[in-house]
């Protein structure tokens, strides 16, 4: 009796600790990786690491000086040689292990193996990275990030260069217009294309950027941030006289480029220049952001007048795209399709779209269009994209890397009332004044009154 008696005052205990451990496992991941998944996941992979790469196939034959030295020294049998571990950094979200790869050695022969350490070390994720010649950086993800995602708090926005989502393996996916002037994002109804175009929009809006919305479904997108807008179109008409506006802006950079490259003898190398950013800043034009939502509603025409003017607006993205960068002009296109029906010119505006970002779509056909030619093995991911996972997308650009991607949650009202705090960095510019929207004033909150009438009586 005194046996069971102790036993059940040990076992509540326990019980009520796993029970808890399990809890936080589902509901808190990140606490449970904190408090148990990390003392777990480094001791597996201290205890383990040589057997682990020894199995995995990671290990060389030892050189000779190595054999003489263990043979002289001791009668224990010598081992093949695992790549030099260095020291373990523990991270929020998992591990960082840097690793010297043995003569012989790629960083291939390590990602074709991180299936394997992730199921030997007991993480989520294991993902290769290429640090230099020799070495490469191994990332351990405790738990699935995506699921409930937040943004790392040390990621910091600089100009034309926005954290908008969080990877896969837990490193924030940037926006960056410098290095990808123009994108396309693609996705179905309620798959979080709008999320990410927020993200982006909330970004840009504490810069000196200039934005541009064109939103043929009557502006529900982008007429929220119209406080900091520097000019919208709601319908193709707009549309039509807004795009040649743009033109004349990228002319008329180009112009002052030109006068810049008037070269006098003696001039130094670093001012010469061919795009915008080799000009002085106080010279330097506002870099212009011009988000299209929907593109298809461009391309959709009626009568043979309406295709005339689908032609000329398709011409000029397509002139946009191609001599934007360099006049500080990028795109960014949103659509649910984006193929070769849509009509002449959507292939050729398609291909100057650098980055790809695809979220849920309706057929593995719109997937392709997305990502088919700059990363085909993208597309299967992008098609198992989940309905109940909304705002999960592929990201791959033209140098064929890709990868998960999930934006996290913003309400259209925060999105709306940042831009309305920032307004006063909308720039100046003449060419898209007649286009300026006209931005809501915030209603305003009658404050009720301090003294309360006296209660009518009979």
């Amino acid at each position: 009796m005194t046996d069971l008696t102790t036993l059940l005052e040990v076992g509540g205990p326990v019980a009520a600790l796993g029970g808890g451990a399990a809890y936080a496992r589902a509901r808190h991941p990140g606490l449970y990786w904190s408090t148990v998944g990390l003392p777990l996941s480094t001791a597996r992979l201290i205890g383990s690491y040589g057997s682990v790469m020894e199995a995995c196939g990671l290990t060389v034959a030892p050189s000779r000086l190595r054999v003489l030295a263990v043979k002289a020294t001791s009668r224990r049998e010598v081992r093949p040689v695992p790549p030099r571990r260095g020291i373990i950094r523990p991270t929020t979200t998992g591990l960082r292990v840097r690793l010297r790869l043995a003569p012989g050695q790629e960083p291939a022969d390590v990602a074709a193996s991180a299936e394997r350490l992730r199921h030997a070390w007991g993480v989520h994720a294991v993902y290769v990275t290429t640090v230099k010649p020799g070495v490469v950086d191994l990332r351990l993800v405790g738990f699935d990030v995506l699921n409930r995602v937040r943004m790392p708090r040390k990621t910091q926005a600089e100009l034309l260069r926005v954290p908008v989502a969080l990877r896969e393996d837990a490193t924030p996916f940037l926006r960056d217009y410098r290095t990808v002037p123009h994108q396309l994002t693609l996705g179905a109804t309620l798959s979080g294309k709008s999320m990410y175009l927020r993200h982006l929009v909330t970004g840009l809006a504490r810069q000196p950027v200039a934005l541009v919305g064109i939103d043929c479904k009557r502006g529900v997108e982008l007429a929220p941030f119209a406080a900091r807008l520097s000019a919208l179109a709601t319908n193709p008409e707009q549309a039509a006289e807004l795009l040649p506006a743009l033109i004349r802006e990228m002319e008329e950079r180009y112009d002052l480029i030109k006068a810049r490259q008037g070269i006098a003898p003696g001039t130094p190398d670093e001012e010469i220049t061919s795009d915008i950013w080799g000009l002085p800043e106080s010279d330097r034009p506002v870099p212009v952001v011009l988000f299209v939502d929907e593109v298809a509603e461009l391309f959709l025409v009626a009568t043979k007048k309406d295709e005339e003017r689908r032609d000329e607006m398709v011409t000029q993205l397509i002139r946009l795209a191609q001599l934007g960068r360099a006049a500080g002009i990028y795109l960014e296109v949103c659509g649910q399709r984006f193929g070769a029906e849509l009509g002449k010119g959507a292939t050729m505006l398609r291909a100057q779209l650098t980055g790809r970002v695809c979220h849920r779509v309706n057929d593995e056909a719109s997937a392709k269009m997305a990502l088919g030619d700059i990363a085909p093995e993208a597309v299967f991911a992008a098609c198992a994209i989940a309905p109940e996972r909304p705002g999960l997308a592929v990201a791959g650009d033209t140098s064929g890397g890709w990868s998960r991607i999930r934006t996290p949650y913003l309400s259209l009202g925060n999105a709306a009332e940042t831009c309305r705090a920032w307004a006063h960095m909308v720039p100046d510019l003449p060419a898209l004044k007649p286009f300026r929207p006209d931005a809501p004033a915030p209603p305003v909150e009658i404050p009720s009154p301090v003294v309360k009438p006296r209660p009518v009586t009979d």
